[in-house]
């Protein structure tokens, strides 16, 4: 009998470049003329075994690379199997690839060609399933500018000719269930395209990873780890954090703690839930920020430079594991936000870039697909199926793994088209500006679907420029953040507490500056691992004076910290006071702690937190200035200001005082908001963190006088390089 396959296709077949193997490979025919075809370019001889009757046909190869056909007499479909004798003799059965049913609809295919589907993960990627009572893995990759696409790997000896996807027309997409692999198994996608282009490419929704410097993707199951966090997720439904103390623990997994004894290496996702976690709690930290966990290649970028956008970095663990860690985190009552960084990607050839053999995800006009500065590829916010991935990201790292918020990355340079070019570098928008409009839908896009689909979820923006409204809803033309980082001020404050005392007054602006904008937005306050590294020295280093000066400049700049309108947030390293600039590649010097210094810069932080916990004086105002009262900012010949912060309870007050020189200044009165008794409840000069145990011995009591406005005031003393906050006694 002579194959009624057209000889040029078998022939596309055997070259691997056949784009639609389901219409040729598998089952065909009527059921008085069916035929099995299947391609086995390793096999000396190939039969087609009937599961159900046992009914055994020869096939007879009709190329003489591989190409074999059977004549089967058993009418419309039926599940059969492949019987493949080797040319060593070897003989394996195996299931057909090609007899099983596609699995993505078409209503699948439209919103993912519409950039609606916003949980593309469920679709993409490979998933373990079972089909026709066949337990196997079901693969689905986007790349629309292909002539073929193949799932390779150890199963196949990583020989694209051997398991060509189905090509689902003008979606761009491509899929095939592969019977008998399994969670664990390795693979990566062989991709053909325009003019010659052949690469083997990772899973951009691989949900895991080999460690580097190997790139394949690994199949996982992704929904098989049982959580324990039921009250805590529940309870962050009904949470508004912009009314609850957020403050932000920032650390870099592969450097906060490495077991030196065993080479130096990284901790695991499970050793850090046993230390990590109870060393936040113990400070008082609300939350744990990761800086990116999704898989990287290079170590030096922190994680900032993704590849594996679905898939958490194999150095610390399995996905498993990184799950046992969060849901550890929450049972203990901290949330976990992750470093996200929808920005940019790097060039590296196993990843997004040049993808199908065409610019893909990125631009292909470098002027708006380029990084010069940091040597990456910026996403194509315009195509539907680029926000789809993006999106479909950001709720897949809040479904599949509960995380409590995102810290967008370089928002500031998704937003501007000139954003670090020189004229002539970048293009203008369709209206002429500078402004990245495609950019600016999908954040507030992301915003929206995160909100509200994930109530209690905070959302961050890395953005240090002028953009209006960047923690404002979108309906009311804001990006829809919940919090802003506050880099004016960060940078201000730096400015001011880097410079010798004798100085300050003449630069007491960058001190009250921050009051002038500070409810414009939703600010959190952040000493971030970007201020310790390229440099720029640790935030003790940066303190002037002897050593003592710098440990008293260090506290005093945690307590003008905590009391400032703001969340906060503070890097590993930072709450000891870390002598060297922060390097990625050693645990960050825990060995400090032996001194007194060290440990009792620890203590003030811990004490701060719990304030800031406890006094919603402290936190529940932090966007309003109902919040907030200055009480003096003109001191600036002695460095000195003075303001209160306020509860929504009107009676809920803490007055605050910095003296930002050496000098002591006693006898010092400031106005205070009503009568009573002030009692000392934070110093941060108390001998308790170190300091010369200059203060008002636990309280002073108002008098009767006038003074900046108000009708009673206190007289206190201000200790040298310190923040003091007093309480009325509410007795």
């Amino acid at each position: 009998m002579k194959s009624d396959a057209p000889s040029e296709v078998i022939q596309s077949i055997v070259d691997g470049v056949w784009y639609s193997p389901y219409d040729v490979l598998g089952l065909h025919g009527a059921a008085d003329s069916a035929c099995v075809r299947t391609f086995q370019p390793y096999a000396a001889k190939v039969e087609v075994l009937d599961k159900a009757s046992e009914k055994v046909w020869a096939a007879r190869k009709i190329h003489e690379h591989g190409v074999f056909e059977a004549a089967v007499e058993a009418g419309q479909e039926f599940a059969y199997r492949l019987r493949i004798t080797g040319f060593d003799g070897h003989i394996w059965e195996t299931e057909d690839p090609y007899r099983f049913p596609l699995q993505i609809t078409d209503f699948d295919l439209y919103l993912h060609g519409e950039g609606t589907h916003y949980r593309t993960y469920t679709k993409m990627g490979a998933h373990a399933m079972t089909v026709d009572g066949v337990d196997g893995v079901h693969f689905a990759v986007w790349a629309p500018s292909a002539s073929r696409v193949s799932v390779i790997g150890w199963f196949n000896r990583w020989d694209g000719r051997h398991h060509p996807m189905q090509n689902r027309g003008s979606s761009g997409l491509w899929e095939l269930f592969m019977p008998g692999l399994k969670p664990g198994d390795l693979y990566k996608f062989e991709i053909k395209g325009p003019n010659g282009f052949l690469a083997q490419k990772s899973d951009p929704y691989g949900f895991a990873a080999e460690l580097r410097p190997r790139t394949a993707s690994m199949v996982w199951d992704i929904d098989a780890y049982e959580w324990k966090d039921t009250e805590w997720m529940q309870k962050r439904r009904k949470t508004d954090w912009l009314a609850q103390p957020v403050n932000v623990y920032e650390v870099h997994l592969g450097s906060w703690r490495r077991v030196y004894e065993e080479d130096n290496r990284w901790m695991t996702y499970r050793e850090l839930a046993d230390t990590l976690i109870p060393y936040v709690k113990d400070l008082g930290f609300t939350h744990i920020e990761l800086l990116p966990i999704s898989e990287h290649p290079f170590d030096g970028s922190w994680g900032y430079q993704t590849i594996g956008y679905y898939a958490p970095t194999s150095r610390f663990g399995s996905p498993d594991d990184l799950k046992y860690f969060i849901d550890r985190c929450h049972q203990e009552g901290i949330g976990v936000i992750v470093d996200w960084v929808p920005a940019h990607f790097p060039k590296d050839a196993h990843g997004l870039g040049y993808f199908d053999g065409t610019h893909l995800y990125e631009h292909s006009d470098p002027r708006k697909g380029e990084h010069m500065d940091w040597g990456t590829l910026i996403f194509n916010y315009g195509r539907n199926e680029v926000r789809s991935f993006l999106l479909s990201n950001a709720m897949f790292w809040a479904d599949i793994y509960h995380i409590d918020g995102f810290r967008v990355d370089a928002v500031a340079s998704m937003l501007y088209l000139d954003y670090s070019r020189k004229e002539g570098e970048w293009l203008p928008n369709e209206y002429g500006g500078r402004e990245n409009l495609e950019a600016v839908t999908f954040l507030k896009k992301f915003n929206e679907i995160v909100h509200a689909d994930y109530p209690g979820i905070i959302t961050f923006a890395e953005e240090s420029t002028a953009w209006p409204m960047v923690s404002r809803p979108t309906y009311l033309g804001g990006l829809g953040f919940g919090l802003k980082w506050n880099m004016g001020w960060m940078h201000d404050t730096l400015e001011y507490f880097t410079k010798d005392p004798i100085y300050r007054k003449y630069h007491h602006n960058d001190i009250t500056f921050s009051l002038i904008y500070a409810f414009t937005e939703n600010f959190i306050l952040p000493f971030s691992h970007d201020e310790v590294v390229h440099g720029k020295g640790s935030m003790l280093n940066k303190m002037p004076g002897d050593m003592w000066q710098k440990f008293a400049n260090m506290r005093a700049l945690y307590a003008y910290m905590f009391a400032h309108p703001g969340k906060k947030l503070l890097f590993m390293g930072t709450e000891f006071g870390q002598w060297d600039e922060w390097n990625c590649y050693k645990s960050i010097d825990w060995h400090l702690m032996q001194w007194d210094p060290h440990q009792k810069l620890h203590a003030l932080v811990k004490e701060l937190n719990r304030l800031t916990r406890t006094i919603p004086a402290l936190y529940e105002n932090d966007f309003s200035w109902e919040g907030f009262e200055w009480i003096d900012f003109h001191d600036s010949e002695q460095s000195l200001i003075s303001f209160v912060r306020r509860g929504k309870d009107p009676q809920d007050v803490v007055v605050c005082l910095f003296n930002l020189t050496p000098t002591p200044r006693q006898g010092y009165r400031v106005g205070v908001p009503r009568p009573g008794m002030y009692k000392e409840i934070f110093n941060s000069d108390s001998s308790l963190f170190w300091g010369s145990n200059v203060g008002n011995w636990g309280g002073v009591p108002s008098d009767p006088m006038p003074w900046q406005g108000r009708d009673h005031s206190i007289l206190v003393t201000v200790p040298p390089l310190a923040g003091v906050y007093f309480r009325p006694d509410p007795v």
